[in-house]
């Protein structure tokens, strides 16, 4: 029979029991996921997720409970390590189990830290403090245990010992940051993880956006887009805080280092494109984005923690005839206090008695004249005041204080009018304050150095933000941009084709698309997606516009192509485009049952030109009998260079042989004249085999027969052509 008092102990070892098979559970699949994709694509680990589900695990939890979590998370680690290596047996003991014990300590040394200084965190947590504290004992003890890896694995299997060391304290701190995170967050959270009520499916559209936007920079390796994820990350974390932070990270460092590990993705563009290289930057990508979206985060966190207790504070306003919680006094004219109330003891350390007596050396240097200017204008103007200035305690040390001023008829003195005072302790408000002012001023610095121009473009297509990077494209500045409507700004000849992009965007879709545009007397080609905004009800306002200059990428592009169909030396075109267009105009032939005429055109005795006065006057000759060839036969028809000494001029449009003839004497006879090369004047004679043929079934038959030409006119002893009249 069970004992009353033995059941709730049993309900909380099954509850235990339950917990740290969940947690053995996600180390055993982090783990073996990790390493089987090392393994299995040969790549270096671009982040270790496990240590960081344990550590949030452990900061969610009395410290009873961190024995039985460890003790699940060690033997999590050990069957990771045996499905990932192929097996402890195969691999050794020893060498897991040193390597369990280097994480071991390396999330110890986090948790107890963050433990000491914050007992329990919760929603009244100073969440700068808390990242602070948590990133500084993280870089120790990722330290501590890199040290302790690189030595056993250097013993056990002769590994570099700074390389090793490397590559784990930078997998292991990049995989607390976001593990450890996404893990406290989800257990402090749990439903409100997913979103609140009314705005789940609005978290969920988010997060599919920015997944949908981080796989499509992440698998293509033409384009360094990295910068495209972090306006929608940014958006996600100041929409959701935390659930968008955790979530939003969590999806990128796993499309990020899945795609890094397969070896895709823009980091194929460094060269050389090793896997140590990808990996490290990869780890440093994920990096800025932390440092650039944490601490938005946590200081939306704060604002929001210092936003309830401003409100607590105007609460016990009202209740001051009772409680006088916060500094209260009355003033005469002539500066008398006439009354102060009894929290100057908890605020300031003074006695009532003591702060009687007006003392201006209390109020800072810096403040007291622009407090004594607004004293001066409330007696003028009657109107209420709110003043922040520094005010001194008794301990010596500042604070700053919030006084809202209003004149009022004096209770005990008829006719007389005095200052009703009443100031609080607005200290940790201004530190959140100017860390916010720093965290903004950080976030605009990293906007305007994107090499993008990012803009959000309101529902009435007005420009309400525009980063710095616009100067450099545009030559115009975010204030002369700023208010005014994209038709005013593009013109109306680049709002017409940008128009039909920006109404569907502002019904919901996504846009990409590229245009061209004329700046400062150059031609650019730009990239541009235009993503949906919405504010915190989820109503649209508008949308952003990400706009990348491609014009370097499209003017290497028509290089590659001309390079690709066009003979460099003689401006014509080459074997390839020359296939192109014969193997299209053979089919249409075939269809329409027109006769093509196709001559093959050999230079007599070319290498004795090259062996008697070199090639460079052999490339001159070649130059100028192209030059000749292409004004000898008409616009259209296609003259292109084999390779060598060989031409081949495409005609259609043939009627009868007798045109045929003529087009191949023009050929031969553009010859006449010598070629005047330098101090030389070469007699040059070409060879030409001509083909006319209808329905000639095939290229290759139809080059056979002008190639059969070329050899009889070779025979009859050069300086000729030769016709082959088949089927007209």
């Amino acid at each position: 029979m069970v004992m009353p008092e033995a059941q709730p102990r049993r309900h909380a070892l099954l509850a235990l029991f339950a917990e740290a098979a969940g947690l053995f559970a996600a180390v055993l699949v982090t783990v073996s996921y990790s390493l089987l994709l090392a393994r299995h694509t040969g790549s270096v680990l671009t982040l270790w997720i496990p240590n960081g589900i344990v550590l949030g695990a452990l900061l969610s939890v009395p410290r009873q409970k961190w024995p039985a979590y460890l003790i699940a998370a060690f033997l999590g680690f050990m069957a990771g390590q045996a499905i990932g290596h192929g097996g402890v047996l195969g691999s050794g003991f020893a060498l897991p189990l040193a390597l369990g014990l280097s994480n071991g300590v390396e999330i110890l040394i986090v948790a107890a830290v963050v433990r000491h200084v914050f007992p329990r965190i919760a929603k009244d947590t100073r969440f700068l403090l808390l990242g602070r504290i948590a990133l500084g004992s993280g870089l120790v003890a990722c330290m501590a245990s890199a040290l302790l890896a690189a030595t056993v694995l250097r013993a056990a299997n002769g590994q570099p010992f700074w390389t090793t060391a490397d590559w784990w304290f930078r997998g292991h701190l990049l995989g607390l940051v976001i593990a450890a995170t996404l893990t406290l967050v989800a257990l402090l959270q749990r439903r409100r993880m997913l979103g609140l009520p009314g705005q789940r499916l609005l978290l969920l559209r988010d997060i599919v956006g920015l997944a949908l936007v981080t796989v499509a920079v992440f698998f293509q390796a033409r384009y360094p887009l990295l910068f495209v994820v972090f306006a929608p990350l940014l958006y996600v974390v100041f929409h959701h805080r935390f659930p968008g932070l955790v979530l939003g990270i969590a999806i990128i460092a796993l499309v990020t280092s899945i795609a890094t590990a397969l070896g895709t993705g823009p980091f194929q563009l460094i060269v050389p494109a090793t896997p140590e290289r990808q990996a490290m930057l990869a780890q440093i990508f994920l990096g800025v984005l932390c440092i650039t979206a944490l601490p938005v985060a946590l200081a939306l966190a704060d604002r929001r923690r210092l936003g309830r207790r401003v409100t607590e504070s105007e609460s016990r306003y009202r209740l001051l005839a009772d409680y006088a919680s916060d500094l209260v006094m009355r003033i005469a004219r002539d500066g008398t206090r006439r009354y102060v109330s009894p929290s100057v003891k908890d605020l300031l350390g003074w006695e009532v008695g003591d702060f009687m007596d007006y003392r201006s050396e209390l109020i800072h240097p810096d403040d007291r004249e622009r407090v004594a200017a607004a004293a001066e204008e409330l007696w003028n103007s009657g109107k209420p005041s709110l003043t922040q200035y520094r005010l001194q305690r008794r301990s010596d040390d500042y604070i700053w204080i919030e006084a809202l001023v209003r004149i009022a008829p004096s209770p005990d003195r008829p006719g007389e009018m005095e200052l009703i005072y009443t100031g609080r302790d607005i200290t940790e408000a201004m530190q959140a304050e100017r860390a916010l002012a720093d965290s903004e001023k950080r976030l605009r610095t990293i906007t305007d150095n994107v090499p993008a121009v990012i803009a959000h473009i309101d529902a009435n297509e007005r420009y309400t933000f525009v980063n710095g990077y616009v100067r450099e494209v545009a030559g115009q500045t975010p204030e002369e941009m700023v208010g005014k409507t994209v038709a005013e700004i593009r013109g109306p000849v680049l709002y017409a084709s940008l128009k039909p992009h920006i109404e569907r965007v502002l019904r919901g879709e996504t846009e990409i698309f590229e245009y061209e545009a004329e700046y400062g007397g150059r031609h650019h080609y730009f990239q541009t997606t235009y993503l949906p905004a919405t504010n915190g009800t989820g109503q649209q306002n508008g949308f952003y516009a990400l706009t990348t200059e491609i014009t370097r990428i499209k003017q290497a592009e028509q290089q590659l192509s001309y390079l690709a169909h066009y003979d460099v030396l003689t401006g014509i075109a080459n074997r390839r485009f020359f296939s192109e267009g014969i193997n299209a105009a053979v089919r249409h032939a075939s269809m329409a049952h027109s006769p093509l005429l196709v001559m093959l055109i050999d230079i007599d005795h070319f290498k004795q030109i090259n062996d008697s006065y070199g090639h460079a006057t052999g490339d001159a000759v070649l130059a100028e009998i192209a030059t000749r060839l292409k004004s000898s036969i008409r616009k259209t028809d296609l003259l292109a260079r084999l390779g060598g000494d060989e031409f081949v001029v495409l005609c259609d449009d043939i009627a009868s042989h007798e045109i045929a003839e003529t087009l191949a004497q023009k050929i031969t006879r553009a010859m006449e004249m010598p070629i005047a090369v330098g101090a030389h004047t070469l007699t040059v004679t070409l060879s030409v085999g001509a083909a006319l043929c209808r329905n000639a079934g095939s290229v290759d038959a139809l080059m056979q027969r002008a190639d059969e030409a070329l050899y009889r006119a070779k025979e009859r002893g050069r300086a000729c052509y030769e016709l082959s009249v088949t089927g007209v």
